[in-house]
């Protein structure tokens, strides 16, 4: 974010105590003076956020997420694919299939401002001598885990949260049916590009088939709307700066912790949900 280069030079530790102290001592009820800059992000994009109403939220999703697997188990073309191939085109795509899901079910979410321990903070409370801080959206003591373990504590950032609810708000201008759901979900789940697959060309054919049945049905039911398609594509377009990690952290940390989402979709796939 380039929205607080201009005032870099003010951020240095001693620059804000010194400067908390002098507004400490202004007379009181004294505001900043007309035209005085914030020093906060403008843009606010990088503030973390975290759910407002968790357990409401998390139920929900969780919800979508059992409805999504159960979708997927039920599609015998893939069924018909090998047990590590089925895994891996699920741990591509669960994300992306569950806000899908989220916009099919109209799940609305408010999330509110996370507080942060500041800099000044971290490097006071460093328990060891030569220690780095740790890192920003992190608590001191907090574990951090890899992608691929029980993840880590990394709040949601109010742009990420951003990035969601306009998918979820564009879905919902569109009044997508439940024919088309089904068609974009099948365009996502099979997926030819991800390295790792053996049957590269059944997949592929299985999303071609889905993109033709989608285009079929638009024709069919939305005649006299012929960029539909087109704006349906633009959805899943969308579905490209969903991060796997933000969902995980947003509605599936808040209420099972630090759990590792590929056991989790393997135990929930091989389940008879």
């Amino acid at each position: 974010c380039r929205c607080c280069a201009d005032s870099r030079r003010h951020s240095s530790i001693l620059y804000n105590i010194l400067r908390s102290e002098e507004r400490t001592a202004s007379p009181a009820g004294q505001g900043p003076r007309r035209g005085q800059a914030s020093r906060g992000c403008p843009c606010g994009s990088r503030r973390r956020v975290a759910l407002r109403s968790p357990q409401v939220a998390c139920k929900a999703a969780s919800a979508v997420l059992v409805k999504t697997l159960r979708f997927v188990q039920n599609v015998p073309c893939f069924q018909e694919l090998p047990l590590d191939e089925q895994l891996l085109l699920v741990r591509s795509c669960w994300a992306p299939l569950l806000v899908l899901g989220l916009a099919q079910d109209r799940v609305h979410f408010e999330t509110v401002e996370s507080a942060e321990p500041s800099m000044l903070h971290r490097i006071l409370t460093t328990r060891r001598q030569g220690e780095q801080p740790p890192p920003r959206g992190r608590a001191p003591g907090q574990p951090h885990h890899g992608p691929g373990g029980g993840g880590g504590t990394h709040l949601p950032s109010a742009g990420e949260i951003q990035a969601i609810k306009g998918f979820l708000a564009k879905c919902w201008s569109l009044d997508i049916s439940t024919k088309e759901y089904a068609y974009l979900k099948g365009t996502v789940l099979f997926n030819p590009d991800l390295p790792g697959l053996q049957c590269t060309q059944y997949i592929e054919g299985l999303q071609r088939e889905a993109q033709q049945a989608l285009n079929e049905h638009v024709r069919l039911i939305h005649r006299g709307d012929e960029a539909r398609f087109a704006k349906l594509n633009v959805v899943l377009s969308l579905l490209r700066s969903i991060n796997a990690n933000v969902i995980a952290e947003l509605f599936f940390r808040p209420i099972i912790g630090a759990v590792n989402m590929d056991d989790m979709l393997l135990e929930m796939l091989c389940a008879k949900l």
